[in-house]
């Protein structure tokens, strides 16, 4: 059902596009239109995952000077049964991350350095579980794809009236009234479904997540400490590229700028709320040592054990995953 509801508004984001084509430049411009968003997807198809990680500065790792980090992926990919996706590392004290490129052999995903700090082990492995998700399911080549269909209609609407003029001789069907429509309606609609889309495969990418990491609970704990640490600390290489949020697991920007008037996520409790009740189900089956602690209890002033962190084999006595 998910898939099919992708798959839909896809479907609708290209025929808005093509739509907003039509209202700047007739059949012409609904053809060009169409030229543009073909040659633009087959460009995000090939370069995305490259520009994404650029964007963010990541850096990518291996298992020698990353071995609990790089070993945590490495175990959830044999779990998962998905080929080995290079790990990259983003020097950023906001707990994050996020999965690209464009199938799975041809996957990345990358966590920032506040993540690895502030999240124990398992809900390392929870989250490093919800990107390769999003790797198995697709989804981040679906994302691409529409954010860049969605700067493209903004982009469109931005020069309708040049474009337009606001006259039927250049044209535009419905002169002045196809402008409004392309500066104002259209964006506002591509940046809906492109809500809509985000949000639906998030929900299937935690559902997935718990089941490769098995267990919920350790995702409903990551997800609320990320989400108070994206609250409190900036990102600033997201805040100058707020089209990359949607492929984080929990909102980066600050919402300081009308790019964060409405959400690219799904409500944060109602996903831990959706964790809970999984974690439910899981404990009605026979299953040996599972958590029994209370859900979304905080871990972060649990004791001090002997287990190791993820981004050394000798854990305390290192500063970060890149030591």
């Amino acid at each position: 059902m998910n898939v099919m509801r992708t798959g839909m508004l896809l479907a609708f984001m290209t025929a808005l596009f093509m739509g907003v084509g039509f209202l700047i430049g007739g059949t012409g411009g609904m053809m060009i239109a169409l030229v543009i968003a073909a040659g633009m997807n087959l460009f995000s198809y090939w370069n995305s995952d490259k520009m994404v990680l650029k964007m963010h500065h990541a850096v990518e790792v291996d298992e020698a000077n990353a071995p609990e980090y790089y070993g945590i992926v490495r175990d959830l990919a044999a779990n998962a049964n998905l080929p080995m996706p290079k790990v990259y590392l983003i020097q950023n004290d906001q707990p994050n991350a996020f999965a690209t490129g464009r199938n799975p052999q041809n996957a990345a995903v990358a966590a920032s350095t506040g993540l690895l700090q502030r999240l124990s082990p398992q809900e390392v492995a929870a989250v490093m579980a919800h990107e390769l998700a999003h790797v198995e399911n697709r989804d981040t080549l679906t994302m691409t794809v529409t954010a860049t269909l969605a700067g493209a209609i903004s982009m469109l609407g931005n020069f309708a009236m040049f474009f337009g003029g606001g006259s039927r001789e250049n044209h535009n069907p419905l002169g002045f009234i196809g402008v409004l429509i392309a500066m104002i309606v259209a964006p506002f609609a591509a940046m809906i479904v492109q809500m809509a889309i985000s949000r639906t495969r998030e929900y299937a990418a935690d559902r997935r997540g718990a089941q490769i990491c098995g267990n919920p609970l350790w995702l409903a704990s990551a997800l609320d400490k990320i989400a108070r640490g994206a609250k409190q600390i900036v990102n600033e290489d997201a805040e100058r590229n707020p089209a990359s949020a949607p492929l984080f697991i929990i909102n980066p920007l600050s919402g300081q700028g009308a790019d964060n008037l409405f959400s690219t996520h799904p409500s944060t409790e109602n996903r831990i709320a959706a964790l809970e009740a999984m974690a439910q189900e899981f404990s009605q089956a026979p299953a040996p040592s599972r958590p029994s602690r209370a859900p979304r209890a905080p871990i972060e002033e649990e004791p001090q054990d002997d287990r190791p962190s993820p981004w050394g084999r000798d854990g305390g006595g290192r500063k970060g995953p890149w030591a």
